[in-house]
């Protein structure tokens, strides 16, 4: 359900499309929770890997603006859980073509995320990928888990 909204919203971003987008969404789906300002679903992964001791998960969803991409992140940090992470790092590309992103002390995280959203053409659609220091730098590999976690939020979708 979550791939076909996602297209419908894309092709046709109205009042009308984001009423569709609430009625068609189940409340009762714990994967989806409501962020505010348009009310519009988001998708959280909250296990996708860990190693020595990191932890990563991934969320996404509708962002047509930096301030609603802020407003994604403020609640997606509303979740205790969420807000105690080490890093949010996110991206999102715009369907006018401008590229926004944030690495939140991951230098170059945003940069990835970003060239991932750009090579499957996902525009107005935030994902960020956080995670929970465990106490051993990973060095290169924090790069490899960002991807993978990007992969398996795409793949979800």
């Amino acid at each position: 359900m979550a791939w076909a909204f996602f297209i419908v919203f894309h092709l046709e971003s109205t009042d009308r499309t984001v009423a569709i987008v609430k009625d068609v969404c189940n409340a009762h789906n714990p994967i989806y929770h409501d962020y505010g300002v348009l009310s519009l679903p988001m998708l959280i992964i909250p296990n996708v890997l860990t190693d020595k001791g990191s932890k990563y998960a991934v969320s996404g969803g509708l962002a047509v603006s930096k301030d609603a991409a802020n407003a994604f992140i403020k609640q997606l940090k509303r979740n205790k859980k969420f807000a105690k992470s080490t890093h949010n790092t996110w991206a999102l590309l715009l369907s006018d073509g401008t590229q926004i992103k944030a690495d939140d002390g991951e230098g170059g995280a945003g940069a990835i995320i970003f060239r991932m959203l750009e090579t499957v053409d996902l525009r107005d659609h935030i994902v960020v990928v956080t995670r929970w220091y465990g106490g051993t730098h990973l060095g290169g590999d924090r790069f490899r888990h960002v991807k993978t976690c990007v992969d398996a939020y795409l793949s979800e979708m």
